[in-house]
């Protein structure tokens, strides 16, 4: 592998790692831009498969989703192959805790991802979450807290 691809695959690792932290902190705007404009994602579980057309779709239904919510996610063991000089893919190892008032949930499972570098930058071109084991349990409003 050439000195090129070990950074490519680095600045992959370095685009995940920006996903998580500025999603769980909230920052919309610079999480946003993480991503391709014609963006694709499918999510599943608990709640029924969920689909994302672009980015601003994406970004707008998440926050939406999230604004009440407090959030920790974690990837592990990244697989990355390298597809053409500005195209990769990558499975990683998940787990998710999220925080709502109406639920809590932990869940794990694999993020699927297609990657493009655009203006020498890696953003995420599509994105399929699937939880194998997702643990609900009654958020602060069930739980009259």
């Amino acid at each position: 592998m050439t000195q090129d691809q070990l950074t490519d695959i680095e600045e992959i690792k370095q685009l995940k790692a920006r996903y998580f932290r500025l999603m769980d902190l909230k920052r919309w705007d610079e999480w946003g831009q993480l991503f391709a404009e014609d963006f694709t994602g499918i999510y599943h579980g608990p709640h029924p498969e969920i689909r994302y057309q672009g980015r601003a779709d994406f970004v707008s239904r998440t926050s939406d989703a999230l604004v009440n919510a407090i959030t920790v996610h974690h990837g592990h063991t990244p697989e990355i192959e390298l597809t053409s000089p500005t195209t990769a893919t990558g499975i990683w190892a998940m787990y998710d805790y999220v925080e709502l008032p109406e639920f809590t949930l932990h869940g794990y499972g694999h993020y699927q991802e297609e990657y493009i570098k655009q203006g020498g930058a890696w953003r995420f071109q599509s994105i399929k979450l699937t939880r194998l084991r997702v643990d609900v349990s009654p958020g602060r409003q069930a739980a009259g807290a």
